[in-house]
């Protein structure tokens, strides 16, 4: 109703988890247009293009560097990644074309109001169309993009509540699963510990030595340099920007209606919808109810909680909070704003059934004075002007540091930049190495002219429009540590290895003993586990425990734990299943009814493949 991406979060956060890449910003016509080159799959008539499927593989980039920094280009390099962006894809495109032959579509009314929803779009709490444009131009997008994108989201949430609230878990399969969690097995452990093996073992006298010559490069310290390096990004031209008093002012007196606040009011209502209780009896409740709330005005938030249909403002007592014209339907809006503060309205009609309102607030329109947006203009200025100065001089940057390439300093004077150097670095890519942790940037400092004469590497573009430029300050090159320094860790290293396997020896020796019935080791305290809490033992040796057969006790198992040893273990008895508390019981139900969403929706998913004839050029996927 009223809140609608609010209504389907659980279900829509499990279908889109499946569809993770959302659309490029230019809408389904130009995903079903051929764009030119290899198609890379084609979904009944519709094709992806090798443009498309770039484009993809581009946003996933940036997004993956929005959330970790530095990222090596090579994890989305590989076939695999680029399968699984490829079926992302197939899946959106089949989804819209499910969506369109349903004739699904999200109406301009839900739309407005997701976008109300937005935080990043809100000032004061208020939805502001000034931030709203703002947010999207630093996207370098438009409303229009931004919108049509929005009602793509919200169609595939129709769907989405469709085929997740299909899904549901059989009581009795539910109740047997909850009493598999809960069923506690008591154990009591025998450990044959790695120590006590070590004196055993007895290593050639060549042995380290061995070992040291045939694993020469587990002793090598890698090639290492010390970096010298300058950025030249939009950001750092913006900040050496001062803008003219009277620059500002001009910008603000011809665009003052940017920074007009329109009338926003303040309502609650209750909800009494058609597709509940009928149309007439609908009616005649709202009728009802406004009576009494004419009757007692102090009691309408109670009224709301306890028959309002409108789920996402019910529990609040019916309130809406504030909006703005547009954003609501219109006979709601109609009446919301002939309202004077604390009235209420007479029963209204609207496409979600018969509404009795009560206007709690106003803000009234204003203008916003330039000393409250003033920070607002300056960096939207210093932006716009950095752009430019930014694509001159990019040019001169990248030139600047290939002709003079023996150091840094000249690009860094000319362009107000700083610098800085690194600790040392290998080839390796690491992302806290903050700019330098670019695979690009490295492989340009370590290629060999670059190691060999000392130069300033080509300016390479780290993120969107940042260059940046990078030479050798010290170098080391590889070496291989001496034996003598890494022999008494190589001994303990083998030491410890044979002594596992002794200890693996002895153990698997041992549990044949035991399944034959001879026990005459002494065992540890009991012990209980279950599925739920399995803490007081390790990892490897419970799941051992959860997987052994219970028909016949005692059972006995063992499970070899790396670096520790061998551990033995006893089952003795085995606890059926608890009832959980309700709130408990309603959690794991909820895990499991999760479980079968997910897989509805990829039985979902893989039906409509074989309904569209999904086929993938693999040979075009490949194309680079």
């Amino acid at each position: 109703m009223f809140d609608l991406v609010r209504n389907n979060k659980k279900i829509v956060q499990i279908f889109l988890a499946l569809i993770a890449l959302p659309f490029a910003f230019f809408g389904v016509d130009s995903y079903v247009r051929n764009a030119g080159g290899d198609d890379v799959a084609k979904i009944g008539d519709a094709r992806i293009t090798q443009q498309q499927f770039q484009q993809a593989l581009r946003e996933q980039q940036e997004r993956l560097r929005a959330q970790l920094g530095q990222v090596d280009p090579k994890m989305l390099d590989n076939p695999e990644a680029h399968k699984a962006i490829l079926d992302d894809l197939v899946d959106q495109r089949l989804l819209m074309l499910e969506a369109s032959a349903r004739r699904l579509s999200a109406t301009d009314d839900a739309v407005r109001r997701a976008i109300a929803a937005v935080d990043a779009f809100k000032l004061d709490g208020r939805f502001s169309s000034e931030r709203y444009e703002a947010a999207l131009r630093a996207q370098g997008m438009n409303p229009a993009m931004f919108e049509a994108q929005l009602r793509q989201d919200l169609t595939l949430q129709q769907l989405a509540g469709a085929i997740g609230q299909s899904g549901f878990v059989p009581k009795t399969i539910a109740e047997r699963l909850v009493a598999l969690q809960t069923e506690k097995r008591e154990v009591a452990e025998h450990r044959l510990a790695l120590d006590q093996y070590l004196d055993k073992v007895k290593l050639g006298a060549d042995a380290a030595k061995k070992f040291y010559d045939e694993n020469g490069p587990q002793f090598e310290t890698p090639e290492q340099a010390k970096i010298e390096y300058v950025v030249l990004s939009m950001d750092a031209l913006a900040g050496q920007l001062k803008l003219a008093e009277e620059e500002i002012k001009s910008w603000y007196e011809s665009h003052k209606d940017r920074y007009r606040q329109a009338e926003e009011r303040r309502a609650s209502h209750i909800l009494l919808a058609n597709d509940k209780h009928g149309k007439d009896q609908a009616r005649t409740k709202a009728e009802a109810l406004l009576q009494e709330v004419k009757a007692n005005p102090a009691a309408f938030a109670e009224l709301a909680k306890k028959h309002s249909d409108d789920p996402g403002s019910a529990g609040k007592g019916g309130d809406l909070g504030f909006f703005g014209r547009g954003m609501m339907v219109k006979p709601f809006e109609d009446s919301a704003f002939a309202l004077a503060e604390g009235e209420i309205s007479s029963v209204v009609e609207s496409p979600f059934g018969f509404h009795v309102i009560r206007l709690t607030g106003i803000h009234a329109a204003k203008e916003r004075p330039l000393a409250e947006v003033r920070a607002e203009i300056e960096d939207e200025l210093k932006k716009t002007a950095a752009g430019r100065k930014f694509a001159e001089a990019a040019e001169a940057f990248s030139n600047m540091v290939y002709e003079q390439s023996d150091s840094l300093k000249p690009v860094a004077e000319k362009f107000g930049l700083t610098v800085k150097q690194s600790d040392w670095l290998g080839r390796a890519a690491n992302p806290a190495a903050g700019p330098l942790g670019n695979e690009k940037v490295l492989a340009a400092v370590f290629a060999e002219d670059s190691v060999k004469n000392r130069r300033n590497t080509e300016a390479v573009e780290i993120a969107q429009n940042t260059l940046l430029a990078a030479r050798i300050a010290d170098y080391r090159p590889v070496a291989r540590q001496p034996f003598e320094g890494v022999a008494a860790s190589i001994e303990t290293l083998l030491k410890r290895k044979e002594a596992q396997a002794l200890a693996r020896q002895e153990g698997e020796a041992l549990l044949a003993g035991l399944k034959q019935g001879e026990d005459k080791l002494s065992w540890g305290a009991p012990k209980m586990v279950s599925r739920l809490d399995s803490r007081l033992l390790p990892p490897a040796a419970a799941s051992a425990v959860l997987r052994m057969d219970t028909g016949k006790l005692p059972g006995y198992t063992g499970v070899e734990l790396p670096g520790s040893g061998y551990a033995l273990i006893r089952l003795t008895r085995v606890e059926a299943g608890q009832k959980l508390d309700e709130a408990q019981q309603k959690a794991m139900l909820g895990q499991l009814g999760r479980i079968v969403m997910q897989e509805d929706v990829q039985a979902y998913l893989a039906a409509l493949r074989a309904r569209y004839k999904v086929e993938i050029n693999p040979t075009a996927l490949e194309a680079k």
